[in-house]
């Protein structure tokens, strides 16, 4: 087991995680059955996407996006006003990552007056989301973060800072975010430190595994059922070829539907010589990416990526999956995975393409200096259109 000692212990104490479970879970219930009596009471469509927001977080619970699509098919049923369902519209279709389809939500509000501060918001998280305007963002986020000081804004702000590959600024934010909150609920600590574990895991230039394993083990102990770091900490003792350990942190969210748990315990598995269990595990892992892409592609393509570039084990599928999260949001990670995706399935002319995008759009920043794509022996030799 890694070494637990390196933990700190001077983080905010919290309401705890299993609690804080189960009350959003009632409070989900709740809040339907108030919706579908009442569809048009003030705040109720608005808590529900929140609520089923964090459901997604922090459970990987992916039905929330299929109660999300069904909340707007009947909210835009209602006689309510059209900015306020619009507004509706567009957080759904951003947590859905359809970006474009957000943006034109949002425009529809412009003729009913200006944009609601909820409005504003919603289209930075956007423009970040997908790499756009990042100067813009990045003074309009440390402006924000700084009038009000808190996680809410600081968390965005370190995300940004992590990609403009701003490392240490990152984690200066995150750790003041943490060292500034004033509530009790756990899951704004949890997601704190699971963006600090996953900026020192996976985002940094050389990961530090264990400072990672820290904010992974920190995020599971405010909410135990967080699915996604449990997932990454596991990754982690495998790494380390503790496989028993990476397996107790996996079963107990084996039941959900989120198909990189059975991904991950199938390598698992295989480390441990359980071969028939991990070929079981990994055909529900199969069928549980391609339900949940047929569904809702976009938010999930680059997982799916992910998962057919390494045990899945279909470098065609993994390719068309990093093009098409590429498309849809084509930040500089996305851009690197596709680029690494078109070379294992021996797309040459993708890689030209991919590479001449990316030094396009992202060959100015600093960011770019410090990507592998900027590697000369990646460039293309020819100008070609910027595209992918």
């Amino acid at each position: 087991m890694i070494d637990s000692s390196v933990l700190e212990t001077t983080l905010p104490l919290a309401t705890a995680g299993e609690i804080a479970v189960i009350n959003l879970e009632s409070a989900r219930e709740q809040s339907w059955g108030q919706f579908w009596h009442y569809p048009q009471r003030p705040g109720v469509a608005e808590c529900i996407v929140e609520q089923e927001q964090m459901a997604l977080q922090f459970l990987s619970d992916a039905t929330a996006l299929d109660s999300l699509d069904a909340l707007v098919e009947r909210f835009a049923r209602t006689d309510v006003d059209p900015m306020r369902i619009a507004l509706i519209q567009a957080q759904v279709s951003s947590t859905k990552h359809h970006f474009s389809e957000a943006r034109a939500h949002l425009r529809k509000t412009e003729a009913w007056g200006p944009l609601p501060p909820s409005a504003n918001r919603l289209l930075l998280s956007i423009d970040q989301a997908c790499g756009n305007n990042l100067d813009a963002v990045l003074e309009t986020r440390r402006q924000i973060a700084a009038e009000s000081g808190r996680l809410e804004d600081l968390v965005p702000l370190g995300a940004l800072f992590a990609d403009l590959r701003e490392f240490d600024e990152a984690d200066r934010i995150y750790q003041r975010a943490l060292r500034g909150y004033q509530d009790v609920s756990p899951f704004a600590l949890a997601w704190v430190c699971f963006q600090l574990g996953s900026l020192w895991g996976e985002l940094v230039t050389e990961p530090q595994p264990d400072r990672a394993a820290k904010w992974y083990r920190r995020a599971i102990e405010y909410v135990p059922s967080y699915v996604k770091a449990r997932v990454h900490l596991s990754e982690i003792y495998l790494s380390y070829g503790h496989a028993e350990d990476a397996e107790t942190l996996l079963v107990p969210s084996v039941s959900g539907n989120d198909p990189e748990v059975h991904w991950r315990l199938a390598d698992v598995m295989v480390e441990m010589g359980k071969l028939s269990d991990a070929e079981a595990l990994m055909r529900t892992a199969r069928s549980g990416f391609e339900a949940l892409l047929e569904k809702h592609l976009l938010a999930f393509a680059d997982h799916g990526a992910e998962f057919y570039s390494g045990s899945g084990n279909d470098v065609a599928r993994a390719f068309e999956l990093a093009r098409v999260n590429a498309e849809n949001r084509p930040t500089l990670r996305a851009l690197e995975q596709a680029h690494g995706a078109a070379i294992e399935a021996g797309k040459s002319d993708a890689v030209t393409q991919i590479l001449s995008a990316a030094e396009n759009r992202w060959g100015k920043t600093s960011a770019f200096k410090v990507s592998p794509l900027a590697d000369p022996c990646h460039r293309p030799d020819v100008n070609i259109p910027a595209s992918i």
